[in-house]
């Protein structure tokens, strides 16, 4: 689908790959932990929802290329930020390590992901109708 006929940020590969990835992330971690109040399993399903707000938001900030880019910036800040806390949770044995492998791998798909929403960024500000 061409950027211009994009309806919402929801369309975005990225954003469903992202998102798709953060409900995974919720579910494989052991929801004791989640219930525990685990202060890191809380910081990695948090970063890894924070990847799809920021995207959100960004979608809503395109009619300025400086502030649609910063947006941008913080959601591919917040996906390396989900790789550290997945290298921190298999390490704790919150995660196989397999498993936190394929989710590293994942997010740094992510990140390359939107850094190319970033490469091409004024493309994606000029989609808005005027």
């Amino acid at each position: 689908m061409g950027q211009d006929l994009m309806a919402g940020y929801q369309e975005l590969t990225v954003y469903q790959i992202a998102f798709e990835a953060s409900m995974k992330l919720y579910w494989l971690l052991p929801q004791t932990s989640l219930e525990e109040g685990n202060l890191l399993c809380h910081k990695l399903i948090e970063a890894s929802q924070l990847v799809c707000a920021n995207l959100a938001e960004a979608w809503g900030k395109r009619r300025c290329y400086e502030t649609f880019v910063a947006k941008l910036n913080e959601a591919e800040t917040k996906a390396a930020a989900v790789q550290t806390w997945l290298a921190f949770a298999v390490e704790c044995g919150y995660l196989k390590a397999d498993e936190g492998l394929a989710h590293s791998d994942c997010y740094g798909s992510i990140f390359a992901g939107i850094g190319e929403l970033i490469d091409n960024a004024e493309a994606w500000v000029m989609a808005i109708p005027h």
